[in-house]
């Protein structure tokens, strides 16, 4: 029987155009076997079950069969033809048909991409900058300061608001003498300067006090979000009903419940508050190496990737991006051309981290997994249920165990790097108090 053809053409660095052509023997082979088997089973009226004859078989099933065959002949082919080229695809082929008609052989042409051949230049020696500070004792303060901040007491005054006070009223507003959606409210409290509600509101009700009755003209943004009202002006009767002014909580211990502090007072939580900000300072400049060394192995590792592989990843990004921000449907996901380079950078390291971890023999380390299964699972009110739900997941097992490989990777590249120390300080790394 004749064999199967194959030939194989570069139309770019990574694109490959492939022509399969398996001989028409092959195909009839094939289908007269399924046909076999079909007719041992089919049920047709005026025929026992397994007695059709195979005429009739084939008159009735023929063209179905005929179409499964060329369909399963065309992965297998495809699979077995990549094979025997040695090529490793990047993704799915785009078929081509050129004949396939009965008394034919199967031709078709297989366009896709092929992984790149990713060989590693540069390794050792790439120089980053470490961060280095202390939670200094202001640091501690001006984080306990920012906790107040988050309770805050509110106390009626007498008094003109101003800014960081809040005001609770009854308002109702109209446009050419007609209430609209969302005109009117009661017992509503705003912060001023908070920019709940739009500026022209807040300014209107700025230097009101409890009591006082006031007309705020506000004029809707043309870019405003309802149609209806953008560029226009409303005019809102406002009833100012009390005015409180914000007050930080003292440092007793019930300031020290609300943070989950039940025992040992303002010492606990000056500590925990302390220990917080040191481990935020170790993942943030953590954060900011790993960062700095897969920058310097991409610039000094440069490798041409998939276009296939880029825009999957884009989608998966965009999904992803989508479910955070609670999209209810399609039109809500986000656009692809921000994600493009990201997920180029992604995919390029993937690239690269494989073939290190290839390389350089990197193997995953068990017992970095299980401690990573704990952080993740310290937060749940039972870790133990969490740990064994995410052991039988194989799914989520998995991106475990691609967190700990490469955060080994990075572990490998650093110590191996050129490092040089940054002074810095907390608020700096953190941007605390921007």
């Amino acid at each position: 029987m004749t064999t199967m053809q194959v030939s194989v053409e570069s139309t770019g660095s990574l694109e490959r155009r492939m022509e399969v052509s398996v001989p028409k023997e092959q195909i009839e082979q094939a289908v007269d076997e399924r046909l076999k088997r079909v007719g041992r089973t089919a049920k047709l009226k005026g025929f026992r079950p397994g007695k059709v004859p195979p005429r009739v078989v084939r008159q009735q099933f023929g063209a179905q069969v005929r179409q499964e065959v060329l369909s399963d002949l065309m992965q297998s082919s495809f699979s077995q033809a990549v094979v025997e080229q040695k090529l490793m695809p990047a993704a799915g082929p785009r078929i081509e048909p050129i004949s396939s008609g009965p008394g034919e052989d199967l031709k078709y042409r297989a366009i896709f991409e092929v992984y790149p051949e990713v060989s590693l230049q540069h390794v050792d020696g790439l120089a980053v900058a470490r961060p280095v500070a202390e939670v200094a004792e202001a640091d501690i303060e001006a984080m306990v300061q920012n906790l107040r901040a988050q309770r805050p007491n509110f106390v009626p005054v007498d008094r003109p608001s101003h800014e960081g006070d809040r005001v609770t009223m009854d308002f109702e507003g109209r446009i050419d003498g007609r209430s609209f959606e969302g005109s009117s409210g009661k017992d509503v409290a705003v912060i001023l300067g908070a920019g709940r509600m739009l500026k022209d509101f807040e300014t209107g009700i700025t230097g009101s006090r409890a009591g006082e009755q006031k007309v705020v003209h506000v004029r809707y943004p043309d870019e405003y979000h309802n149609k209806d009202l953008a560029g226009r002006t409303a005019e809102f009767a406002v009833d100012v009903k009390q005015v409180d002014e914000k007050q930080l909580p003292p440092l007793d211990d019930a300031f020290c419940r609300e943070y989950g502090v039940d025992e040992g007072g303002l010492e606990r939580l000056l500590s925990e508050v302390a220990d917080n900000m040191r481990r935020e300072l170790g993942d943030n400049v953590r954060a900011r190496l790993k960062q700095q060394v897969f920058d310097r192995l991409l610039e000094a590792n440069p490798v041409e990737v998939p276009r296939a592989l880029v825009e999957q990843q884009v989608r998966e990004m965009q999904i992803d991006t989508a479910r955070r921000i609670g999209a209810k449907d399609a039109s809500q996901v986000p656009p692809p051309d921000p994600f493009v380079e990201p997920a180029r950078r992604r995919v390029a390291l993937g690239l690269l981290v494989s073939e290190l971890v290839r390389a350089r023999g990197i193997s995953l380390d068990r017992a970095r997994v299980d401690v990573r299964l704990s952080e993740l699972a310290a937060t749940y009110p039972d870790p133990d249920a969490i740990i064994s739900a995410y052991r039988q997941n194989p799914d989520a097992m998995r991106q475990v165990e691609n967190m700990v490989l490469e955060d080994q990777v990075v572990d490998y590249l650093l110590e191996r790097a050129k490092v040089t120390d940054q002074p810095s300080t907390f608020k700096e790394l953190m941007n605390f108090g921007a």
